[in-house]
């Protein structure tokens, strides 16, 4: 039997083991807190002909959300880029759109590369709050779906009149036609065109409409012909451009083209030659600047990539430091992350980058040409 003073002592013995390991636990290092993350979707084409722009949104806002990450996040989250592939599809844009509002770690998403294409999601983004930032969205009516909408990018109306400046002033044209796709950007852009062309002293010889992609372009190339035209503004994408010039330029070899800044992209010279040789185009991004923020950019893309950036890929990379910014000052918060965004001054590789009262950024715009399979900036 144990006397009552050992009972005691072992008791006490028991209460300084046990306060011992409380100590012990209390220092020993806390498990690491995993860290909260944030999604930025980019929603576009990574299939199909207009691949080539999506797959160089996602890489581009990769690249940005590292930067971020590498200096410990923004605003205490790591950003995870997520791809979604629209197709170029409005009806996959509209389901991805479903998808994407129910998932509250998506604070943004950057998407799609033609107008129509996003503007069928526009109205499900607009009513359940959650920003998208097109880095290519031309169409007027873009922005004007709603207060959550904006885009890294300008109308056609003001890059339109610096490739109508080209036509006139760089190739002076005399007789200018108009090819564009039948698509609702084709046709908007045509109507508005033809409106800045008017103001010039060039005349309007000949309007043609095509189908986005078609291989058969001899009824338009033969009526441009007949209406003496000398140069062709073309509105549309890589895959109706490319063909189209290929085919006139057997016709005619001494035909001037001006076309957008969807078509700075190296794909263009590596399609289409000596055939795209001479045209002109206006850009707000420029690979070969000295602005060192431009230089990183390029770099990092082309080691990631293995090709140059386009214009147009370099507005999504904005586009997704945008987003970054905006978390790190004001979280996950989707309404507050959109009142950022309506107000920031942002300084990027195209520029800095402000939005007006519907959404659309301000930007200036440099012309380039093709030369010698080349893009050549335009003193």
């Amino acid at each position: 039997m144990f006397s009552q003073k050992g009972i005691m002592r072992k008791i006490c013995l028991l209460i300084v083991v046990l306060m011992a390991l409380s100590m012990f636990a209390s220092c020993a290092p806390a498990e690491k807190e995993e860290k909260k993350v944030v999604k930025i979707a980019v929603a576009a084409p990574m299939t199909g002909d207009h691949a080539e722009y999506g797959i160089s949104y996602f890489e581009s806002a990769k690249l940005m959300a590292a930067k971020w990450n590498e200096k410990g996040g923004a605003g205490g989250y790591t950003i995870e880029v997520v791809q979604y592939d629209d197709k170029s599809s409005g009806e996959e844009a509209a389901t991805i759109a479903e998808r994407l509002v129910e998932d509250m770690d998506v604070v943004g998403v950057i998407g799609s590369y033609t107008s129509g294409t996003i503007m069928a999601a526009t109205p499900t983004y607009q009513e359940n709050g959650l920003c998208v930032i097109s880095a290519s969205a031309s169409h007027p009516d873009y922005s004007k779906q709603g207060n959550y909408i904006f885009r890294n990018n300008t109308v056609i109306s003001v890059e339109g009149a610096t490739s109508v400046e080209c036509a006139e002033e760089n190739l002076m044209s005399k007789k200018i036609g108009i090819l564009y796709i039948k698509t609702d950007w084709g046709a908007a852009t045509n109507k508005i065109m033809q409106e800045l062309i008017a103001k010039t002293s060039m005349e309007l010889a000949k309007v043609e409409e095509t189908i986005d992609g078609s291989d058969d372009y001899s009824t338009p190339i033969a009526n441009f012909e007949n209406a003496g035209c000398d140069t062709i503004l073309v509105v549309g994408m890589h895959n109706t451009f490319v063909p189209f010039a290929r085919q006139y330029r057997e016709i005619n070899p001494d035909i001037q083209f001006v076309a957008f800044a969807n078509l700075y992209n190296q794909q263009v010279i590596d399609l289409g030659g000596e055939a795209v040789e001479g045209t002109y185009f206006p850009v707000a991004y420029f690979n070969e600047s000295d602005d060192p923020k431009v230089i990183e950019y390029r770099d990092a893309f082309i080691k990631a990539v293995g090709k140059s950036p386009s214009s147009l890929a370099a507005q999504a990379y904005d586009a997704a430091g945008i987003y970054c910014e905006a978390i790190a000052a004001v979280g996950n918060d989707r309404a507050a992350i959109r009142d950022y965004i309506a107000g920031i001054s942002y300084e990027g590789v195209g520029g800095m980058i402000q939005f007006d009262e519907v959404g659309d950024a301000q930007k200036t715009f440099m012309k380039i040409v093709i030369r010698d399979g080349k893009f050549v900036l335009v003193d």
